[in-house]
């Protein structure tokens, strides 16, 4: 590639190959391995948590129907899998509570689409845990600078980039897994090109976590066909009518080859407190904060206006949500969960808080003003 002044620019696809294959753990700053490990385990446990969800169980069955050979394991139940499977069902369940950690670089959940197709790799082939951590690192790594460079387009196009970019994250932490070189790495980006896919219109029913699971078993399979030979363009992120040209309105090659001004992307990983859109946690965390200091019950309440990015209307904004997935996309819902005692089990609560956002038009007003911010008291 080169520049308007003609002077030759780095091939994006290669740098982030070239950076994908060359991560290793004993390269690793004491706290990347830290958060690494932080970011697994708050993985696993979301991946736990939701291996029960309704839509983890129609994946279960459906790979139970399918049959196959049992490579690995599935979080959570006493089933195995192939490769494939363990990677799309572990990372469905994964993302099926919303509760996973979060990434503003990727403007999406970098742990999600990685961790299930890595682990099930590692576990078919026996890799050691700190082969594991530096090819995690590695994916991490490869979907956030990616990230830099499509976004904020990307994602304000309606792309879900856990989706999208989280397969370019699973591919690469497949491919260094297996030690693929450099130039195997960049066919491993084009086969995970030719499968990212994802939409934001899909928040708030089942084919959300879908996109996780789909990210983490089709970058698992860009790899694996890679490693037995299989064909893409090299420069598919880059090149005319590839990922960056067709997935945006613009894209950024110098912001995503200058990388994260503190040298590790995963230094700036975030953890949710809440199993929601990570865009209504600061409504929720102020008014629970509003709550605790001034003793509010909700029966003090008439109308709560929250003040949001122009950006959340057109991702957790569902007016009158009539499911639990729903409601984790909705400012109006989750805010007057807030309100509510913490003592109502989920379904009661549920029930008499979506009663009440109903009824009034009122409880939750955003500010579509350009200018508007929030206070991210989420934040700690």
């Amino acid at each position: 590639m080169t520049t308007n002044d003609g002077a030759a620019t780095p091939s994006i696809t290669s740098v982030v190959a070239g950076l994908a294959a060359g991560v290793r753990f004993e390269d690793l700053p004491a706290d990347v391995v830290l958060l690494a490990k932080a970011c697994v385990l708050d993985g696993l446990g979301v991946t736990l948590a939701g291996a029960g969800e309704p839509l983890s169980r129609i994946l279960q069955e459906e790979m139970a129907e399918e049959g196959g050979n049992p490579q690995a394991a599935i979080i959570g139940t006493g089933l195995r899998g192939t490769i494939q499977q363990a990677a799309l069902a572990n990372g469905a369940a994964s993302h099926a509570l919303d509760y996973d950690d979060v990434h503003t670089a990727m403007s999406g959940h970098p742990t999600v689409p990685v961790v299930p197709g890595l682990l099930a790799l590692a576990e078919f082939r026996r890799a050691s845990p700190r082969d594991f951590l530096a090819a995690f690192v590695a994916g991490f790594e490869t979907e956030c600078r990616i990230g830099l460079l499509v976004n904020p387009g990307h994602y304000a196009e309606g792309w879900h980039a856990t989706g999208t970019l989280g397969t370019f994250g699973s591919a690469a932490a497949c491919a260094n897994l297996l030690g693929l070189s450099v130039e195997e790495t960049r066919t491993v980006l084009g086969i995970a090109a030719a499968q990212a896919a994802g939409l934001k219109s899909m928040f708030g029913t089942m084919c959300k976590p879908f996109h996780a699971g789909k990210a983490a078993a089709n970058g698992l399979m860009a790899a694996t066909l890679a490693a037995r030979g299989f064909t893409s363009n090299t420069e598919a992120l880059e090149t005319h009518q590839g990922f960056a040209a067709t997935h945006g309105p613009t894209f950024d090659l110098e912001r995503a080859l200058a990388g994260p001004g503190t040298g590790w992307f995963i230094r700036g990983v975030l953890f949710k407190y809440h199993a929601a859109c990570y865009g209504t946690h600061s409504s929720i965390e102020s008014l629970l904060r509003l709550k605790e200091e001034h003793g509010i019950t909700p029966e003090q309440v008439s109308s709560v206006h929250l003040r949001v990015p122009v950006g959340a209307l057109s991702m957790c904004n569902i007016q009158e949500p009539v499911t639990a997935l729903e409601g984790k996309f909705s400012l109006r819902f989750t805010s007057a969960l807030a309100l509510w005692p913490r003592r109502y089990q989920r379904t009661r609560l549920h029930r008499r808080a979506h009663r009440r956002t109903r009824c009034s038009s009122a409880c939750a007003t955003a500010c579509r003003s350009k200018g508007a911010r929030t206070c991210w008291v989420g934040r700690r």
